[in-house]
């Protein structure tokens, strides 16, 4: 069940919002909303909840023994269990077959490839139990021992499948005490429809797009269409996962909880260390905090320090699935971060405030690199993704049917959905306290684009949630 959906929209959520409202006291609640997520998860992965339940079970178990351990080096031992066995979990989901098919290519093996259906969202539910049982050992005094909360706060569905990834620590203090008053609850519901609209109108259209220039024989391709293709994949992939993330802050909001911000204007960046700031928040502080610091971080040197940085992309790249485009995808962005440390260190340059002309040569690097490194994302083999890229570099001379191609991409509707994509890119610091606020204009755009967001569900023959897949 997608956000964007009607059985979501229309059913789903107005009926746990008025149970959860009926229910008295938080425990009373706290279980309400635990139900609800169960049920939201099992609507599409009925078999795989219980993949989820005990992976929950076992952490809070791991979490248990840790904080009741009198041996650190008890503790250790079971942290290191617990470790291994989540990214097991994920491994034989996720990555298996694309082991087995990696090695079979490279050792010249025949061995039998795993077709192994892929829960959704076992890599966001996982980190977050990770991240538990990393903070109960970081602070035993933080254990959980009530089975619910943990479930509860591993489960909540509105960050459940597509993230973000709610570390435990910030989400803690709501799993006992939360205010969900009138302010709250509309401030959620804008967050949502401003959300819904993103997905339904900026994403959906950049995607249909997108689809039919990465989908074009090689003989068809052009810099034109390679060029329209790659920037509307980038359009597409952000609005659709920031957009998913807005409607689940949203949706936190409605029910008391506080979820962190998962993007931040990413495609205003002037530098890819910059970038990494901005986008998918939730996943590079993840990372930040549990992989690059454990490692050593910035403690041990500048050579370690950019292994470690290398390390943490490859890290990134395989997160989001097990294919070779992913990975090649991470490492030009660790490599482009590491190079910006490197040169930045050579010029001296570190402390002194960039000219704006340095900050729009930045910005200009920095959304090519971007742009460029989508297309090996979202292409189906790096091999793909190397061809589209050479064409937007070198495609000088395309075929009648690329320019066909270009000119039917190019009609007024879609021409209009880049450019509120594009100035959506941009913050708009007077703009977007007034639609936040609570008075007519702002209920009368919420009203307006919830309304226009409804009939697109409708009619829309085309609405995927690309993230799902991670």
């Amino acid at each position: 069940m997608v956000f964007s959906s009607a059985p979501f929209i229309f059913i789903f959520l107005p009926v746990v919002f008025l149970a959860y409202s009926l229910t008295p006291g938080m425990r009373g609640k706290n279980v309400m909303l635990t139900i609800a997520s169960l049920l939201f998860y099992a609507y599409g992965e009925p078999a795989f909840v219980l993949v989820m339940l005990g992976s929950i079970v076992l952490n809070y178990a791991f979490a248990r023994v840790i904080a009741f351990c009198g041996s650190a080096g008890g503790r250790k031992a079971v942290l290191a269990i617990s470790v291994i066995f989540n990214l097991a979990l994920i491994g034989v989901f996720k990555y298996a077959g694309f082991f087995v098919e990696t090695l079979n290519s490279a050792a010249g093996l025949s061995l039998p490839v795993p077709e192994i259906a892929l829960p959704i969202g076992i890599s966001f539910f996982t980190f977050q139990a990770l991240s538990y049982v990393i903070d109960v050992y970081r602070d035993p005094s933080t254990v959980q021992n009530d089975l619910g909360k943990v479930m509860l706060y591993i489960s909540f569905f509105p960050q459940l499948i597509a993230g973000p990834i709610v570390k435990y620590h910030d989400i803690a203090p709501y799993l006992d005490h939360r205010v969900c008053d009138t302010d709250e609850i509309t401030a959620g519901i804008h967050r949502f429809v401003t959300g819904l609209a993103k997905k339904m109108f900026l994403a959906n259209s950049m995607g249909a797009v997108a689809d039919m220039m990465f989908g074009l024989r090689e003989a068809d391709m052009s810099m034109g269409t390679a060029w329209i293709g790659a920037v509307c994949y980038a359009m597409q992939i952000f609005f659709d996962f920031s957009g998913y993330s807005d409607m689940a802050i949203g949706i936190g909001h409605m029910f008391g909880f506080t979820i962190k911000e998962n993007f931040d204007h990413p495609y205003i960046s002037t530098s890819m260390k910059e970038f990494w700031r901005r986008w998918h928040i939730s996943l590079s502080t993840w990372f930040k905090e549990y992989l690059y610091i454990p490692m050593g971080g910035s403690r041990a040197g500048a050579a370690k320090t950019e292994i470690n940085k290398l390390i943490v992309f490859f890290a990134t790249g395989l997160w989001h699935g097990a294919s070779f485009t992913f990975i090649i995808w991470g490492m030009i962005h660790g490599i482009s971060v590491v190079a910006e440390d490197l040169l930045g260190r050579a010029s001296g340059r570190k402390d002194k405030k960039p000219s704006v002309i340095s900050k729009g040569v930045g910005w200009i690097y920095t959304i090519l690199i971007v742009v460029t490194a989508f297309v090996i994302f979202r292409a189906d083999t790096p091999a793909d993704g190397f061809v589209m890229i050479r064409e937007m570099f070198t495609g000088f001379c395309g075929s009648d049917a690329s320019f066909n191609t270009c000119m039917e991409a190019l009609d007024p509707y879609n021409i209009t959905m880049f450019a509120a994509c594009c100035f959506c890119c941009f913050p708009h610091r007077k703009l977007t306290p007034l639609l936040r606020e609570h008075g007519a204009p702002a209920y009368a755009v919420t009203i307006l684009l919830f309304v226009l967001a409804a009939l697109e569900i409708a009619g829309a023959a085309f609405n995927p949630f690309i993230y799902f897949r991670f």
